[in-house]
């Protein structure tokens, strides 16, 4: 156990100093890499699949010379809408940051994972976050809660029972039934000028559950 977790260390540690060869500008060639390694040139292949495999952008083949892109290539992703929502909460908050580099960082990250997200149906555009993303947090506690919202749209106030938050059309929408319409509605979160939770819980109620949110809209 000892010697296969020393070996194990040692692996990382010879994979992380292979990283840092590959990154300099040079060309490496396989041969120098692995003498300067002390492994076996079979051993130092292996060492470029497994590198290759977990993300980092290993550049040249076999005979010609190796070497790293700068750049972070990211494996296929399959996010979930709640992950899709920190993602975007997140780039949010560091793209108002006051640290510009950062910022316009969040920015291009948003500006790349768009292109990806241009062919998924309903995918939110993360250059285009919701004037009113900060409203969320607020918004899904009191669904886990089950407690009335206030929201003011178009200087209008009107009390919802929030059952659920969507994606539609690339913007966020709070679900519920409405107890001024006396309906199921949704909102844009964009056009909630003002909200605020009401005090005490609401119960379910026959024709005014998620399950007949669903069907009704």
């Amino acid at each position: 156990m000892c010697n296969s977790r020393k070996t194990q260390m040692k692996r990382k540690e010879r994979l992380a100093k292979l990283t840092a060869l590959l990154r300099s500008d040079d060309q490496h060639q396989g041969e120098a890499l692995a003498a300067q390694l002390g492994v076996s040139l079979r051993t130092l292949y292996r060492d470029m699949d497994t590198l290759a495999a977990s993300g980092v952008s290993v550049q040249g083949e076999r005979g010609k010379g190796y070497r790293v892109n700068r750049a972070i290539d990211l494996p296929p992703l399959q996010l979930s809408d709640l992950e899709m929502e920190a993602l975007q909460l997140g780039l949010a908050a560091v793209s108002q940051s006051n640290d510009r580099d950062l910022a316009e960082a969040a920015r291009a990250l948003g500006r790349k994972l768009d292109a990806h997200l241009s062919e998924v149906e309903n995918a939110p555009r993360l250059t285009e976050l919701p004037q009113g993303f900060a409203h969320l947090t607020t918004i899904r506690h009191a669904i886990r809660a089950r407690q009335k919202l206030l929201l003011t749209l178009d200087g209008a106030p009107r009390t919802l029972r929030p059952l659920a938050l969507e994606y539609w059309g690339r913007i966020w929408l709070v679900q519920g039934w409405c107890e001024t319409t006396r309906g199921f509605a949704e909102y844009p979160i964009g056009e909630i000028s003002a909200l605020r939770v009401l005090p005490g819980l609401f119960v379910e109620e026959a024709g005014k559950t998620l399950g007949d949110l669903r069907r009704a809209l």
